[in-house]
C-alpha cells in the first residue's frame, strides 16, 4: 500500500552520490586551476631567495620589489610597446579583410569560391613551424632585392601572424555571416545603400559577437606567440613573449621578477577576455554551430 502511494521518482534527479561526485571533481578541478595563479602570485611577491631555492608555499615575507625591477632588469616598456603595435596592428588588418572577404564569399556566388573555402580552411590543418624557414627566406630575399626590410622588423612580424589568424578569421566569419538574413541586406538595398553601405551599416552591427571573436582570437595568438617572435625580431624590436627570457642570466634566474613581468603581461590579455566575454562566446557559438 505505501509503494503504491509513495511519490514516483522523477527521471531527472540525479543520485546523492553523483552530485557529491561531481561537487569533489569540481573542487579538485578548480584547485588545479588555482594553485599555479597563487605559486605565481606569491612567488612574484617574494624576495630572490625564497623562490631560487626550495619552493615555500608561505613566504617568510612580501615585497613589491619584483615589480619595481622587472623595468630596469629588460626594457620591458619597450617589449610591451612591441608588442602593443605588432598585436593591435594584426588584429585590425585581420579583421578588416576577414570581413570583406567572409562577406564576398557568404552573399556572392562565383566561380572558385568552394576552392577558396577549402583553401582557408586547410591552412589551419598543418604546423606553424613549416612556414618559419619559407618566410624567413622570403623576407630575407625581399629585403635583398627591392630594400624593403622585413625580417626583423614589425611589419614583418604584422604579416606573419596575419597567416596564421586571417584563415581562421575569415573562415569564422563566414558561418556568421551566413547566419545573417539575407533579407537586412535587400531591405538596406532598396533604401538606397549599395552593397558596401548594407555591409557596413547592417550587416557589420548585426555581426558584432562574431567580429568580436575574431579580433579577440587575432589578438591573443599575435600577443603570446614565440616561435616566429624569436627568429623574426631583433634587439629593436623584440616582443614581450621573447623579452621574458631576459630575465634569465648566465649565472642566474630572476624567478620572482619573471612570475611578476609574467602577471604584468597577461593583464592587457584578460582584461580584454573578461570584458568581451559575452561577446566572445556568442560569437564563437553562433560561428561553430553554422
Amino acid at each position: 500500500m505505501s509503494s503504491a502511494t509513495s511519490k514516483p521518482r522523477s527521471p531527472m534527479a540525479a543520485p546523492r552520490s553523483f552530485l557529491w561526485a561531481r561537487r569533489i571533481f569540481l573542487t579538485l578541478l578548480t584547485g588545479f586551476v588555482l594553485v599555479p595563479v597563487y605559486v605565481m602570485i606569491s612567488s612574484s611577491l617574494k624576495p630572490l631567495q625564497d623562490v631560487s631555492g626550495t619552493f615555500r608555499w608561505l613566504p617568510s615575507g612580501l615585497t613589491i620589489r619584483p615589480y619595481i625591477d622587472i623595468w630596469s632588469t629588460v626594457p620591458l616598456a619597450d617589449y610591451f610597446v612591441n608588442s602593443a603595435i605588432v598585436a593591435s596592428a594584426a588584429t585590425v588588418c585581420s579583421v578588416v579583410i576577414a570581413v570583406f572577404a567572409a562577406y564576398a564569399v557568404s552573399r556572392y556566388r562565383f566561380r572558385g569560391r568552394r576552392v577558396f573555402t577549402v583553401t582557408v580552411l586547410s591552412t589551419q590543418m598543418l604546423p606553424g613551424i613549416l612556414f618559419l624557414l619559407p618566410l624567413f627566406l622570403i623576407y630575407v630575399s625581399i629585403g635583398n632585392t627591392t630594400g624593403i626590410a622585413l625580417f626583423g622588423s614589425r611589419g614583418g612580424l604584422i604579416l606573419t601572424y596575419l597567416t596564421f589568424s586571417l584563415p581562421f578569421s575569415i573562415w569564422m566569419l563566414i558561418g556568421y555571416f551566413d547566419s545573417v538574413p539575407r533579407d537586412l541586406d535587400e531591405a538596406a538595398l532598396v533604401d538606397g545603400c549599395g552593397p558596401l553601405g548594407a555591409l557596413l551599416r547592417v550587416v557589420v552591427p548585426a555581426a558584432t559577437p562574431g567580429i568580436v571573436a575574431v579580433a579577440v582570437y587575432a589578438f591573443m595568438t599575435a600577443w603570446g606567440e614565440v616561435l616566429f617572435a624569436s627568429v623574426m625580431t631583433n634587439d629593436t624590436t623584440r616582443t614581450l613573449a621573447i623579452g621574458l627570457q631576459g630575465y634569465a642570466s648566465q649565472n642566474d634566474v630572476y624567478w620572482n621578477q619573471i612570475m611578476a613581468a609574467s602577471l604584468v603581461v597577461s593583464i592587457p590579455v584578460v582584461a580584454g577576455f573578461l570584458l568581451l566575454q559575452r561577446y566572445l562566446v556568442a560569437g564563437l557559438t553562433a560561428g561553430a554551430v553554422k
